[in-house]
């Protein structure tokens, strides 16, 4: 397989084999058997709207649109109309997906592997060790791919494994924003299967089953993955689609290609271990009455262990701790030890993965670190039991092993985790696995009478320091009575190749855990892995006497496993906290020497420098890898049916979802650096608030002093005093009806926001973030900035922010400023901004003050002429202006400015300095059907500021995604039947002419609000016929393809099934008279002329900034396809404006690039006001620049 491009317009081409470089006879044959993926865009540059719409916060704002992808898979007949350049000079493996980098699209290919070795017969795995990426949509970083610099680093400390492969050439004037992704994928530390052959991210016993199970017979499906352990999910995401919407030879050309690979990362080891002669003995019978395998002549056997690291909660040591709100675990590892004679394998599985609650851990300090638990039990509870209903559902039964100590640090995590899993309600939330045996589960309880998951608690140190070290660690869990039940119980699984029976199936798993999951976690897996497999060899000795010889602990075969449980956990080691493990001189030789402790204190001080000083770039390639920096979007194939379906879902809501109301009370609260004193109680349940609000939203502002040295380093013990007030004061109050939750809190030096639930609401919380934006010192300093926290109540999306706007009378333009800053700076993972959200409240300090003087201002409020004030209050102006807070509402204010008081006093500001009184304390509110019920302050007087409440009731929708589902099917199905559709492709139009739609919808923006849906300035838009001529020149069926020059068609054949995706053919998108592959055929295809565009001759181009006349036409068919897709906006809900019923042509400009000018009848949106801005403004650039920048994609400082 090799990488081509086309260079106008600009194609990259993944074809299954060399075209070669001369013209000969044989050309012909080698195209025959020849497939090709080509890759090309459709260009959306951002326009000015764009970002002003996203700065505004409007619901419709969204990230910058990224080239979007057409994908199609031609045969040999078709690559013979593209002028391709060979860019590899060695064949590639396959390619790892699409990603969006800014506006660029790139293709992720792998250029080099090594191969591992055979873990079972036919099923060969490669470790990646050079990766390279090809953008598809320009030519600007082409030539860095000649000259990258070396993709690997130098190992620190000890290696982990053979084949890190790297360049060493002069590198380029400006670096590839893709090398740091480069860098990552080309560690040494990603497998996937050669060939495809098999699912690599899949455990041997799961695929079995599946394969039992499976209608397909055919081979491996690309398709059925462990999506747990896929690291290259997001990039090829968008491609396992588009190969499920193509027709079944399509599909099968893809596959026999090899075209797309799923890489897993972590460790994948294999020795060959000789075998003793075979025994004369080789009944079946009898091996399968005792699961003793019989060698079957085999001379050799493999050992192998593969170890697969999660991606969902993927990070660094110090960045990433603990469980989220889905129940993923940081470092979690699924290994499986494999030994195969060739007729007969056996595994045994075991897991790892962070204590599963939410804690944190500073890195600052080398040894001892506090650890800290951010969420009371009753608001983790939830998360702990869906990590263990996981669990349960891929495992069956899982009993977990806490290595944890008895040291201060450690025990708060161990008495936390045995008291939620005493709460645990996993069990009865779990869903067993689909092919789990009515009486397997009953076997395992009917062992020891315990439950399907359980907890025991193992001192890993202090054993080791009583009983003599590792060894006498081995002695004590050899004996160690509830581990070793479970042991027995859960068995092993002993699988059969020649036929792929299932003999016998592991029936349970262990998990292990230590602080880290790394240097103990792996001993004890290492002796659990031990213990199992050499109880298979000997209950299999007794029947065969091949296997007797591995009951001696001095045969190779143990060595082998020494070095693979060693390779295993300096390998993991490396991923998570840049060395190799501890021990692992030990786990290798099975001894203590003093060269091994040297080491381990090398690799101690090596991981206190890379937790501190280069964790947070790594961790910020991670988020790229798995799409979650805050400004990537995932890669869009264009698909007009899935995309109508989409939008008629949305019409469609109400069949599958249901809607109910829930209840905020948010508050806000400058302290001026004060500790709490006097009750909260008037200010949290005013007089007249009887209800219990689902959610309390707190914000503080000056939580502590703002002193230099509390803006260095802030001080988190502040707000932990307050989130105790806070609990206390609810907990205390009268009439108490519910129970509330920690359920998120953050904290900007003094700004902090704190938010708490019902304890029996926190099952319907998903997705909680919190993030940060600082503002003050021109973005440097956060003494001054934003915190939010954002939440998934159900299906509905919420965003709180507190802030601390700039001070001074008269800074109104520096706190605009600030609110855009945070606006535009403040994102969540994935794309995720503060416009996105569904409901919206700000809360704060803002700053902004009333234009008169001081006696007025005292005079007035004294008399509460609070309309006369209000006049004059900066907010208010500035929002009617247009200049901060667009599309936001805020209540009525009934209540006397908020600011400055004399602490402990009713009286303003009797100070030298005088301020004028002000309402700088505000809420403010947006989102549909969101209503304020109530917007006052409450009389504290611990601060110089009155806190201020409001309450809110807003809906939230439920959706039955089964339901859901269901209705996407049947809507699928019902657009490929009216639109004569094989499997979800594109119809045969009856004209020959080309539309242009606008792109499909997705998860950030639907179609109707794409800014290119208006005709730029000058446009102007025109019908005509469509020419005759064209048809009387095309003899075959065409098909329509909106990313095409307008009249160019391509050859499908009229029997046989269509494909599901577009045939219109990339192949078909190059200029000129006459286009060919290097050594093939003169049979070139002949390019029809380009559509007439008004004022231009062929012999002079269009001159810059003269306004194109685009001819239109449209087919009947597009138009009935268009129809049909929102025929349902009759039956009610709010109905997107009307699709374009005449799609522009696409045009084609002079330089070779295809653009669609899409044409809309909608009207466009007022822009919102232009950004105010403060000389010097620091603010927060996208990570992806530009190559001028000399930055990578990944630089995300300030």
């Amino acid at each position: 397989m090799h990488v081509y491009l086309q260079d106008a317009p600009r194609v990259i081409a993944l074809v299954s084999d060399d075209l070669g470089t001369n013209t000969n006879s044989h050309v012909s044959e080698k195209l025959s058997s020849v497939t090709a993926i080509l890759i090309s865009t459709q260009a959306n540059p951002p326009t000015q709207n764009d970002s002003a719409s996203a700065l505004a916060g409007s619901t419709a704002a969204h990230a910058p649109s990224p080239a979007k992808a057409v994908v199609e898979v031609v045969k040999h007949n078709e690559i013979e109309g593209l002028t391709l350049q060979r860019l590899t000079s060695k064949p590639i493996h396959g390619c790892l997906g699409l990603i969006n980098v800014g506006q660029d699209l790139f293709v992720a290919v792998v250029t080099s592997a090594q191969e591992v070795g055979a873990i079972r017969p036919g099923e060969v795995v490669m470790r990646i060790t050079s990766v390279s990426f090809y953008c598809v949509n320009r030519s600007t970083w082409d030539e860095t791919l000649l000259s990258e610099a070396s993709t690997s680093q130098p190992e620190m400390y000890d290696s982990y494994g053979p084949g890190h492969e790297g360049a060493v050439t002069q590198p380029s004037v400006y670096e590839h924003p893709c090398t740091s992704l480069k860098k990552l994928l080309s560690t040494g530390t990603f497998y996937f299967a050669h060939g495809g052959a098999f699912d690599l991210s899949t455990r041997l016993d799961r695929r079995i089953a599946d394969a039992v199970g499976s209608a397909t017979t055919s081979g491996h499906d690309i398709s059925r993955y462990d999506g747990r352990f896929v690291w290259n999910n997001y990039m090829i995401e968008p491609l396992i689609s588009f190969r499920e919407r193509l027709d079944p030879a399509d599909r099968a050309r893809v596959d026999s290609g090899c075209f797309l690979l799923l890489a897993i990362q972590g460790f994948v080891g294999a020795f060959d271990v000789p075998l003793s002669a075979p025994s004369a003995s080789t009944a079946a019978a009898a091996a399968a009455a005792s699961a003793a395998p019989p060698a079957g002549g085999r001379t050799t056997a493999v050992l192998a262990l593969i170890s697969r690291l999660s991606w969902k909660r993927a990070g660094t040591r110090f960045n990433t701790r603990g469980v989220d709100d889905d129940g993923n675990v940081a470092n979690f590892v699924e290994t499986e030890t494999l030994f195969s004679d060739g007729s007969f394998t056996f595994t045994f599985d075991q897991i790892r993965g962070s204590v599963p609650l939410f804690w944190e851990q500073q890195g600052l300090q080398a040894f001892n670190a506090k650890i800290q638990i951010t969420r009371s039990r009753g608001a983790s509870q939830p998360a702990f039991d869906r990590h263990f209903a996981d669990l349960l559902s891929h495992y069956s039964c899982v009993h977990a092993i806490n290595l944890l100590g008895t040291r201060d640090a450690e025990t708060v995590l161990t008495q936390a985790y045995a008291e939620h899993m005493r709460h645990s309600t996993a069990e009865s939330i779990a869903i067993p696995p689909s092919d789990e045996s009515a009486t397997s589960a009953g076997d395992i309880l009917a062992d020891d009478g315990s439950e399907r998951i359980g907890l025991t608690n193992f001192d890993f140190h202090t054993v080791s320091r009583n009983t003599g070290g590792i060894d006498g660690v081995r002695s004590e869990l050899r004996y160690l009575g509830p581990v070793q039940l479970k042991r027995k119980a859960f068995g092993y699984t002993l699988i059969e190749n020649a036929n792929g029976q299932l003999l016998r199936r592991q029936k349970g798993t262990f998990r292990t855990n230590c602080l880290d999951c790394l240097d103990r976690t792996n001993v004890v897996e290492d002796m659990l892995s031990r213990t199992t497999l050499d109880s298979f060899f000997e209950a299999v000795a007794s029947r065969d006497a091949m296997y007797q010889a591995f009951q001696d602990p001095n045969h190779p075969l143990w060595v082998h496993h020494r070095v693979l449980w060693a390779e295993n956990g300096d390998a993991l080691s490396k991923i998570y906290a840049g060395t190799g493990a501890l021990n692992s001189s030990f786990t290798r030789s099975g001894k203590k020497t003093l060269g091994g402790l040297l080491s381990d204190a090398a690799k101690s001080a090596g991981r206190m420098y890379i937790n501190n000083f280069q964790d947070k770039s790594k961790q910020n390639v991670i988020d790229a890898l798995l799409g979650n920096m805050a400004n990537q979007r995932p890669v869009t194939v264009f698909d007009p049916v899935l995309d109508s379906v989409t939008a008629e879902l949305n019409a469609r809501v109400d069949e599958y979802s249901s809607s109910r109301d829930i209840s905020v009370f948010t508050g806000t609260y400058n302290l001026n650096g004060k500790a709490p004193g006097e009750s909260l109680i008037p200010w949290l349940f005013p007089d007249g608030e009887d209800c219990e609000p689902d959610l309390f939203v707190i914000g503080f502002q000056e939580i502590v002093q703002l002193t230099p040295q509390q803006i260095l380093m802030t001080d988190p013990d502040k707000i932990r005093i307050w989130e105790a007030k806070i609990l206390d004061t609810i907990s205390r109050r009268p009439d108490r009806k519910s129970r509330y939750v920690l359920l998120r809190s953050e904290q900007l030096v003094g700004t902090a926001l704190v938010i708490l639930i019902k304890e029996e609401l926190v099952n319907d919380v998903r997705l909680v973030e919190a993030a940060t934006r600082k503002t003050g010192l021109k973005g440097m300093s956060g003494n001054k900035g934003g915190v939010a926290i954002r939440m998934d109540y159900n299906d509905t999306s919420l965003c709180f922010i507190t802030a601390h706007f700039a001070a001074g009378h008269s800074a109104v333009e520096e706190r605009n400023a600030d609110y855009w800053t945070i606006t535009r700076g403040l994102s969540f993972a994935r794309g995720k901004t503060i416009g996105s959200h569904d409901h919206v409240i700000w809360l704060g300090d803002f700053n902004y003050r009333i234009n008169l003087m001081n006696d007025a201002v005292r005079s007035m409020a004294a008399r509460e002429d609070l309309a006369g004030l209000l006049a004059r209050d900066q907010l208010r102006r500035s929002r009617e202006a247009g200049e901060v807070f667009p599309a936001y509402e805020e209540g009525p204010i009934t209540f006397a400015p908020t600011y400055k008081y004399d602490n402990g006093s009713d009286l303003y500001d009797s100070s030298e300095k005088q301020r004028i009184p002000a309402w700088t304390d505000r809420i403010l509110y947006r989102g549909t059907g969101l209503r304020q019920l109530s917007y006052s302050r409450a009389e504290l007087r611990t601060s110089d500021h009155r806190p201020v409440y409001a309450t809110f009731v807003g809906p939230v929708r439920i959706v039955d995604h089964l339901k859901r589902d269901a209705l996407r099917k049947q809507l699928l199905q019902r657009k490929k039947a009216a639109d004569g559709l094989a499997a979800g492709g594109i119809v045969s139009s009856d004209s020959e002419d080309e539309e242009s739609l606008p792109d499909p919808s997705d998860d950030h923006q639907q179609w109707w609000e794409q800014p290119n849906m208006t005709p730029g300035p000058g446009e102007e838009l025109t019908e005509s016929d469509s020419s005759g001529d064209d048809e009387s020149r095309l003899a075959v069926m065409t098909t329509t393809n909106p990313f095409r020059n307008s009249g160019v068609g391509s050859r499908e054949q009229t029997h046989g099934s269509r494909s599901p995706t577009s045939k219109t053919g990339i192949a078909a998108l190059s200029l000129g008279n006459k286009v060919k592959v290097d050594g093939a055929s003169d049979h070139a295809r002949s390019m029809p002329t380009s559509p007439t565009i008004a004022g231009a001759t062929a012999d002079a181009p269009m001159a810059a900034g003269v306004p194109l006349r685009k001819t239109i036409s449209t087919s009947p068919t597009i138009e009935r396809r268009i129809a049909s897709g929102h025929s349902a906006l009759a039956n009610g809900g709010a109905s997107p404006p009307p699709i374009p019923t005449k799609p522009s042509v696409v045009a084609t400009t002079a330089n070779g690039n295809v653009a669609a000018a899409v044409a809309s009848t909608t009207k466009s949106s007022a822009a919102p006001p232009e950004l105010p801005k403060r000389p010097g403004l620091g603010s927060r650039s996208a990570s992806y620049s530009s190559h001028k920048s000399k930055k990578s994609l990944l630089d995300d400082s300030d």
